[in-house]
């Protein structure tokens, strides 16, 4: 079973100026992604706006997503649902088309008990033919799942990792209580915390900013798996450090799309109730990534 890891970019969905989904646009990013180095790509995550999608339009996103890289990267599919059994659904539709593992965010509008959430993924793991990623964005959900909690439900059959959207102890603690279960991923969900989940032993992280200069967090994994080399890795994560501040100015994925547009790629508006990024904003994302020397590419 598929265990991610590495560098793993959460896909924004470029939109068309109607709001519907602008899947040429989509698949130049897709191809500028697996040319810069990514190890995975996560379709349907929050940034890819699934919250704001019909199940039909999750479904069609997901299967062009799987179609399109074609076993060139594994596919981590967004799957989660307020109901235990569309998320098994969905899961289910996502391996059918492809997709290597599914991500799952813990159900928190109906907030339920500890065992109602082991059993909620349990339930989605049992029925599932691909591996679970745990969702875990307390910020978002309101609801935080204690490094305990998710050390007992990674010991479930099926599941795979967590993409552990939270601070730095909480990621800490997490890599002590998993560290000897060879099937498990931890995976950050925070660009800041990229460098010191690496370097204490996680497995990779899923951001936004790696859509926008993807070459470069492929060489700051590199550098620290592989060459263990923290000197350089720091020198290139400061470098990085305004680009990770900048794509939380505004809301998410607003920010993202301008900096795809920067660099020629399609962005388009957002989905009610979010917003487009600001004017001032789009000359600031075009000097940082300028700086750091991401230009306009050259289309495929």
């Amino acid at each position: 079973m598929y265990k991610p890891f590495g560098m793993i970019p959460a896909l924004p969905t470029p939109m068309k100026e109607d709001n519907s989904i602008d899947f040429e646009g989509l698949k130049q990013l897709i191809e500028h992604l697996i040319d810069g180095g990514m190890n995975c790509l996560l379709v349907g995550g929050s940034t890819g706006e699934y919250s704001l999608m019909s199940m039909e339009e999750r479904k069609e996103v997901i299967k062009f997503v799987c179609e399109t890289s074609n076993g060139r990267l594994p596919v981590m599919a967004g799957t989660g649902c307020h109901r235990t059994e569309d998320t098994i659904e969905l899961t289910q539709y996502a391996a059918e088309v492809g997709a290597d593992c599914a991500l799952v965010i813990n159900p928190y509008y109906m907030t339920t008990s500890r065992q109602g959430i082991i059993d909620h993924f349990k339930a989605v793991a049992k029925n599932s033919s691909i591996g679970i990623v745990i969702y875990h964005y307390p910020d978002a959900t309101g609801v935080e799942l204690d490094p305990e909690l998710i050390h007992e439900i990674s010991q479930i059959d099926g599941i795979v990792g967590i993409k552990n959207t939270a601070d730095g102890q909480h990621t800490s603690k997490l890599i002590a209580l998993t560290k000897d279960n060879p099937n498990f991923a931890v995976l950050t969900g925070f660009e800041h915390l990229i460098l010191p989940t690496l370097a204490i032993g996680g497995h990779g992280a899923v951001g936004v900013v790696h859509n926008l200069a993807p070459t470069k967090l492929a060489k700051l994994y590199d550098l620290i798996v592989n060459e263990n080399n923290l000197k350089e890795a720091t020198k290139l994560n400061l470098e990085l450090l305004e680009l990770y501040n900048a794509i939380e100015d505004e809301t998410i994925p607003g920010t993202v799309k301008a900096g795809l547009e920067v660099l020629g790629l399609s962005g388009g508006p957002s989905r009610l109730p979010l917003v487009p990024a600001s004017e001032d904003y789009k000359s600031k994302i075009t000097s940082i990534l300028s700086e750091l020397g991401e230009r306009k590419l050259q289309q495929h």
